[in-house]
């Protein structure tokens, strides 16, 4: 997460640190390297490079599921992308939360409301940050521009009142439309990334979810 810019967080690593023990699985959480010193595509390069590294140790696709919030599921989806482009097999599922998925200028935000986590002037800042030279409409930088046949099994969380909502509707919408097996869930009320905020009942409800759907698809692949 944190808009390609901050990287990972307390608040991430306490978000992952619940997550593994619901799961009663290991996580590996990818310190990518981050804009604007690091502008695309050194985030998603790394994200590759981790997800090959451990295939290199043996772990099966069937057993990884990719995930990540915000920038972070902006990476979930393009690293699948590139690895399917390269001929590597995909993991089991992904999840995403609060995903950014469009990075182009016709891209629509939500306009009246305030999202306390994300800002129209952060995002724009991140957006620039990340982004660099390259070109928005590169379904790596914006999957939503991709082709997504072929995914894997994705779950993506949004909220309600987030500024990003519109662009886990769309994105859902598309992969739908190819065949993809993805279910949306938008909580009401909620803002970007309400997951980090542990101490909401939403929060653990949602992640509750994310654990539970990677279970079953995990199962699914390894019965």
């Amino acid at each position: 997460g944190g808009g390609f810019v901050f990287g990972q967080t307390p608040l991430h690593l306490q978000m992952g640190g619940y997550l593994a023990r619901r799961l009663g699985f290991r996580l590996l959480m990818v310190d990518y390297r981050t804009a604007p010193e690091h502008p695309f595509p050194a985030a998603l390069d790394d994200c590759v490079t981790a997800y090959q590294w451990l295939l290199q140790q043996g772990i099966s696709t069937q057993n990884i599921i990719i995930a990540g919030d915000s920038a972070g599921g902006n990476l979930t989806l393009a690293t699948m992308l590139k690895l399917r482009a390269g001929g590597h097999p995909l993991p089991a599922a992904a999840v995403c939360l609060s995903p950014v998925t469009d990075l182009t200028p016709e891209a629509h935000r939500r306009e009246g409301f305030t999202d306390p986590l994300l800002s129209p002037k952060a995002m724009k800042f991140y957006t620039q940050a990340y982004l660099g030279d390259n070109d928005p409409y590169n379904p790596l930088i914006s999957p939503v521009l991709g082709d997504l046949r072929g995914l894997p099994p994705t779950l993506i969380f949004a909220g309600e009142e987030e500024i990003l909502r519109e662009d886990a509707i769309h994105f859902a919408e598309v992969a739908k439309a190819a065949g993809v097996n993805v279910r949306l869930e938008i909580y009401p009320h909620m803002w970007h990334v309400w997951q980090l905020f542990l101490a909401l009942p939403e929060a653990r409800q949602s992640l509750d979810d994310m654990a539970e759907f990677c279970r079953k698809h995990l199962a699914a692949e390894t019965s």
